[in-house]
């Protein structure tokens, strides 16, 4: 056990992450089912955040004594998607759509609390390493609470969608010659030399807020347990986040089950998938490749947690070529929903799943979608126009392509191809 002031990520004694644990946490779960859903008619600024509205399971930080950073972060919808199911070979499906974050991604619901945290700590200066929503959203959340953010990414092949969230948030950006992971174990020393406070997933309190994600989604529910929960992997903080809150509030009473978890990864980028079918050492991927950038992690550093809720839920892990995930990008468009690139890897991977037999065509399902579909719009463009192309230089088939069409300055040649838009 550590003090709740001391800035730390890892155990000294064995490398292992810290996990924030609340002793003697007991919730009536009916009462407090009244008291979250009684929320929401507030207009209270931690009440209409969706994750500070389930503060009894944020025990870390005393709401009535110190401040919340909070940006109205949550509040994300549950969207049926027929189309979406078809293509996937369910008979429905249900997207919880991060992407209605205030920055755009789910990296918000973490970053209210790793924010509220290094401002309880007194924390001047704030660092992440990021190739795109940490970045994004660590910046609005220290400029939000007076906080400096500095951002470190690997030079090159990034989404100019998202630094440029960063770049208008006042960060201090550092584009470091380096893959993600090389820079992570850079940051993680200059954290240490510097006193700055470090907020990518190895922050304890960033997965505080990520568990909320399935509070919420539960309360949406009617606090009724999917069959199956659909997520990206990419550092693995989402998956067990996710895992810790359903452990926690199957402990209180709240709900009697888990889901099944399956987590997908881009096959350029999927050690954790190797890991989860070969076991043996975990073996991480030197130079991740996917344009899906939110995923591209070689060595994510929430694997031990990431296999523990896999195992424990029966879960599976799955991964996906980059024309599976811009196909299935594409389809989630047409459901008038749209995401970032590596959100589609659940829809891709929902449709390996059905198609092998290890998800039921008729199973209840909730995908997590993590980012807008406004942050990397040169892939969207890029695909449609037939002009995508994989990491290795291989093109992308334009499966479900919509490319512009340019017209002559001609009202009846017009009328003519408006007519004939959308004819079988």
């Amino acid at each position: 056990m550590y003090p709740i002031e001391d800035a730390i990520y890892t155990c000294p004694k064995c490398g292992a992450l810290i996990e924030a644990t609340y002793e003697g946490l007991a919730l009536d779960a009916a009462a407090t089912k009244r008291r979250w859903r009684e929320r929401r008619m507030s207009n209270a600024p931690l009440d209409q955040s969706g994750v500070w509205r389930y503060r009894e399971l944020l025990g870390f930080v005393d709401t009535a004594r110190h401040s919340a950073v909070t940006l109205r972060e949550g509040n994300t919808p549950l969207l049926n998607a027929p189309r979406a199911a078809a293509y996937g070979g369910l008979d429905a499906l249900v997207f919880k759509h991060q992407g209605f974050n205030p920055t755009g991604s789910f990296k918000d619901n973490g970053m209210t609390c790793g924010a509220t945290q290094g401002l309880r700590l007194g924390m001047k200066k704030v660092a992440c390493v990021s190739t795109g929503n940490t970045s994004a959203s660590m910046a609005a959340y220290a400029a939000a609470a007076g906080m400096t953010p500095i951002i470190f990414l690997p030079h090159g092949n990034i989404s100019y969608g998202k630094l440029a969230q960063a770049l208008e948030y006042g960060a201090l950006t550092l584009q470091v010659e380096a893959n993600f992971d090389q820079i992570l174990a850079l940051v993680r020393v200059l954290a240490e030399k510097t006193g700055i406070y470090l907020l990518n997933s190895v922050n304890p309190f960033r997965i505080e807020g990520q568990k909320t994600i399935m509070v919420e989604m539960l309360d949406q529910r009617e606090w009724s347990v999917p069959d199956w929960v659909v997520v990206p992997g990419g550092n693995l903080g989402n998956i067990s986040a996710f895992g810790k809150g359903f452990r926690e509030l199957r402990a209180m009473g709240f709900i009697e089950k888990l889901p099944r978890f399956a987590v997908i990864q881009a096959a350029g980028s999927a050690p954790f998938e190797k890991y989860w079918k070969e076991r043996g050492e975990f073996e991480a991927v030197r130079e991740p490749e996917t344009l899906a950038t939110a995923i591209r992690i070689g060595d994510p550093v929430s694997w031990p947690k990431a296999i523990q809720v896999v195992d424990e839920s029966n879960g599976v892990v799955e991964k996906v070529t980059e024309q599976e995930i811009a196909d299935a990008k594409a389809v989630v468009g047409q459901c008038g929903i749209g995401c970032e690139p590596a959100s589609a890897a659940t829809l891709a991977g929902i449709r390996k799943l059905v198609s092998a037999g290890v998800m039921k065509r008729d199973a209840d399902v909730v995908a997590i979608l993590t980012g807008n579909v406004l942050k990397d719009p040169d892939y969207i463009y890029k695909y449609h126009t037939g002009q995508l192309k994989t990491p290795a230089g291989a093109a992308i088939t334009a499966t479900f392509g919509n490319e512009p069409v340019v017209v002559p300055n001609d009202a009846a040649r017009i009328a003519e191809i408006v007519a004939r838009h959308g004819e079988a």
